[in-house]
């Protein structure tokens, strides 16, 4: 067991590393061409890898199709509403930046499991959600500073994040993860391409590297996360996916020379401890109560 825990973690350590990457080619990308383009390409170019995957890991496509369309075609929607928003905001701020106010997205899954899911979260959980979302105004500053598109739109991003873990939740318990991970690259391929048609712009020669390695790096992340979470609980290596930050802010300063404003790191301290007392709290066995 405890040899399973190290390799899942050391394969969640990875796949955040390889995201962060994918992310950075994306903020490239966005500078050149249109976010929904970008999006259309992130689904286009990572398709045949994960498919190559899917063939040697199941040898075969059997599963793909017993699948439940409606709550397919709504993660579909919701991963146009989290790819476009996030490749929108990282083209105007620091990738960091972008990270801190979508971690936001393990509070508002925990929040949303309430209502949509009939889960019960006691008045510590909720007083840890409410420190967290403190942590996303202290980066925003309302009154302060005006808030821009880029950081309405990741923050729309993250909600659709978590409204589309929700629906794992429940497709988890019929559907396969072949599926799932196909699924999901093909609707953001057809759908954001179909909306980005009309103002598509011809992918230049010179971006063909920046274009493999979106393609191989959102493969390769999507491959790391579900071996990863094969390996180990989810109590246990999901903290490390707070790793993407230190990549990111590694990334900022190395490609671009820039970094987010201190204030946001102390608004990144705040939600990232949050969302680390969470997943404790979810370690924890529940109380029994004797008769």
């Amino acid at each position: 067991m405890e040899s399973s825990n190290l390799r899942g973690i050391g394969l969640m350590l990875l796949a955040m590393a390889t995201l962060a990457l994918m992310d950075a080619t994306m903020k490239e990308l966005a500078g050149r061409y249109a976010a929904l383009q970008v999006a259309a390409l992130r689904g286009l170019l990572s398709l045949p890898f994960v498919v190559a995957w899917i063939y040697w890991r199941d040898r075969g496509f059997r599963t793909l199709w017993r699948i439940r369309w409606p709550w397919h075609l709504l993660r579909g929607v919701l991963a146009l509403v989290m790819l476009t928003g996030f490749i929108y905001a990282i083209r105007g701020m620091p990738l960091s930046e972008a990270y801190t106010l979508f971690f936001v997205s393990p509070l508002l899954i925990t929040a949303l499991s309430v209502p949509l899911l009939n889960e019960r979260v006691g008045p510590r959980r909720w007083a840890a959600i409410l420190v967290g979302f403190s942590g996303v105004l202290i980066v925003l500053r309302p009154g302060a500073v005006t808030i821009g598109l880029g950081t309405l739109a990741v923050l729309a991003a993250a909600v659709a994040y978590a409204l589309n873990a929700i629906t794992v939740r429940v497709l988890g318990r019929t559907d396969s993860t072949a599926a799932m991970s196909f699924w999901f690259m093909a609707m953001v391929a057809i759908g954001a391409g179909l909306l980005a048609l009309p103002d598509w712009q011809g992918v230049r020669a010179g971006d063909a590297g920046l274009l493999f390695a979106l393609g191989a790096t959102g493969a390769l992340g999507q491959v790391l996360i579900t071996e990863a979470f094969r390996s180990a609980p989810v109590s246990v290596i999901a903290p490390f996916e707070y790793s993407a930050l230190f990549w990111a802010l590694g990334l900022d300063l190395l490609i671009w020379g820039e970094l987010p404003e201190p204030i946001v790191f102390a608004g990144a301290t705040v939600i990232v401890a949050s969302g680390l007392y969470l997943i404790h709290r979810e370690r924890r066995p529940p109380v029994v109560t004797p008769p």
